[in-house]
């Protein structure tokens, strides 16, 4: 499945898709010496986000989350790209700081298209993300 995006950084990243349907917090929810997840009672507590591609609907919290996840990306614990249904600016920051490929605004709503993980590719360039259901 193709789907048209709206690019918010530059960059070709893929990878094996994590799903959140709950905003994230970089600051206090995000350990940047694990990628894990710290938030108690998010749905993605104790799992890493590193080297994935990371979808979620929104990020959340102060705007220290930028140098949260600037310090996560430092010590290689970082997705390779995030999909937001609709970015806002803490997450936007971290991936123009970082320069990892972040779209937002698909055509469809990346929380019923893509499962976690599903084989995914941002081609921020061009406004396009690319899903492979795999093993479904």
């Amino acid at each position: 499945m193709k789907l048209k995006a709206k690019s918010i950084t530059k960059g070709v990243a893929e990878g094996e898709a994590l799903v959140s349907h709950s905003p994230i917090s970089f600051t206090g929810g995000m350990d940047p010496d694990t990628g894990k997840i710290r938030e108690p009672g998010h749905d993605l507590e104790g799992q890493s986000i590193a080297g994935k591609i990371l979808v979620f609907p929104t990020g959340k919290g102060s705007t220290t989350g930028s140098w949260q996840y600037y310090a996560a990306f430092k010590r290689g614990n970082a997705p390779k790209g995030i999909i937001n249904a609709n970015a806002e600016g803490v997450v936007a920051v971290a991936a123009i700081i970082t320069s990892t490929p972040m779209v937002h605004k698909l055509e469809k709503d990346p929380l019923t298209c893509i499962e976690t993980g599903d084989f995914v590719r941002i081609d921020a360039d061009h406004g396009m993300v690319e899903i492979e259901k795999v093993g479904r």
